[in-house]
């Protein structure tokens, strides 16, 4: 018993010293920062306070406030924590087989927010994500959107205070292959897949029209639909449209649905995307695309070319990466902007698409995305140049807290560790020390 109180001391110490850590300013120094809102800063400083970012530029110009702790990070690279703008981390869930079209279906309601799968996506320097239901229904369910924050219940990740009323992440839509299936009550064609959705959107219309008719009078007002509010959110602006979509023409497909209901929509994936890209420009439709290093996979994505970042930079489209993970393992997200590079995107642009760009896409540009006074501490500091092979993701701060540290055996498993250390029903030879030996 006496065994039991000491560890229960230790940790109310722990978290002690945690929330202490909170109130004292934190001052870096000597790293080359990444602001992404401008030109890289050569030893810069950045001063975080609270959860927030205080001041950053010139570490000569930058004054350490009274008591704050000093880390000198020279020679290392600091930037913004980053954002996946599609991840299936969470172990959660969409719609079932009983219909194509679920817009009432909500992936916060089936994520565990204890999931290890959350540690390892900071081990890869990511700090927010966009997580979906999947994508083998026309409409599978709304995304949430999520601060990877230590927590034990849903509600301590959301970005929104009101789960009941108010929005919490997009809506997840789904063209091609995953959701024509060829038994009812999919769609089994692609011409069919465009109908289907137009004809929900035409009720949600509708639905529309009569609440607005109603004027909140209980009398007058049609009975309350999740469905058709959902989509009524979308019609007007308020949750964005997140569409998995690969060939050419069902990315046309999309934006033509778009236009004509008038929703804001994310193109997902879009493996053709470098064949539309002026196209895609004009309808002013962003696009969060993945890099695949391997060949196969469905053959619609046949045609996915890692010059699409470059393309759609070129041609004036908004562009972030996505890891889609497990499709991509999120500890490897920030070779996707190496790789953009690779194949001639700008390194600015391709830093952006790894942060600000995807803040963007979930309307939270205010918020986080780029390291300016006001906005969250979440940045993620780097052992060299960010896009380099050999460069290691050292800390990940979320809003002032240093949730990863690779210096810490037991956060470097997660960085390093294979398929068990994700599995902890799995023996993996009491992984810590074995699989980071590296």
């Amino acid at each position: 018993m006496q065994k039991i109180w000491s560890v229960v001391g230790l940790l109310v110490f722990c978290l002690s010293l945690q929330l202490a850590a909170q109130d004292v300013p934190q001052v870096f120094r000597g790293a080359i920062v990444y602001t992404i809102a401008g030109d890289p800063i050569e030893n810069g400083a950045l001063v975080v306070h609270k959860g927030k970012i205080v001041a950053v530029g010139p570490s000569a110009g930058i004054t350490s406030p009274d008591g704050a702790v000093e880390h000198d990070v020279s020679g290392k690279s600091l930037m913004p924590g980053m954002v996946d703008t599609h991840s299936h981390l969470g172990s959660g869930d969409g719609g079932d087989q009983s219909a194509s079209l679920h817009p009432d279906v909500r992936i916060l309601d089936t994520i565990d927010p204890t999931d290890v799968q959350f540690k390892k996506a900071r081990a890869g320097g990511i700090t927010t994500v966009n997580v979906m239901p999947g994508s083998g229904h026309l409409m599978s369910g709304q995304t949430a959107y999520l601060k990877l924050r230590d927590a034990n219940i849903i509600e301590d990740m959301l970005f929104c205070d009101d789960i009941e009323n108010g929005v919490c992440g997009g809506l997840k839509m789904a063209n091609g292959t995953n959701s024509i299936k060829k038994k009812k009550p999919f769609s089994g064609t692609r011409a069919k897949s465009a109908a289907m959705v137009r004809n929900l959107f035409m009720k949600a219309r509708e639905y529309q029209k009569k609440v607005a008719a109603g004027k909140g009078k209980a009398d007058k007002m049609p009975p309350r639909n999740l469905q058709m509010e959902t989509l009524v959110e979308v019609m007007e602006g308020k949750r964005i449209v997140h569409h998995h979509t690969h060939r050419h023409d069902d990315i046309l497909t999309v934006l033509r649905l778009s236009k004509e209901f008038g929703f804001r929509v994310v193109l997902h994936h879009v493996s053709e995307a470098w064949k539309v890209a002026d196209e895609i420009a004009a309808a002013g439709a962003p696009c969060s695309i993945i890099s695949i290093d391997s060949p196969g996979g469905k053959l619609e994505a046949v045609h996915l070319r890692n010059e699409n970042g470059a393309a759609l930079e070129k041609a004036g489209a908004d562009v972030a990466y996505h890891t889609d993970d497990g499709i991509t393992d999120s500890r490897l997200f920030l070779r996707s902007a190496a790789l953009g590079v690779r194949y001639g995107m700008s390194r600015a642009k391709a830093l952006e698409a790894m942060t600000m760009a995807g803040a963007r896409m979930m309307d939270l540009q205010d918020q986080i995305g780029s390291l300016e006074k006001g906005k969250d501490a979440d940045f993620v500091i780097l052992s060299g140049d960010p896009l380099s092979v050999y460069s290691k993701i050292e800390q990940t701060w979320v809003e002032g807290e240093k949730l990863f540290d690779r210096a810490i055996p037991e956060h470097k498993k997660y960085a390093v560790g294979g398929y068990g250390v994700f599995r902890p029903r799995m023996a993996h030879h009491d992984g810590g020390a074995l699989c980071c030996e590296q």
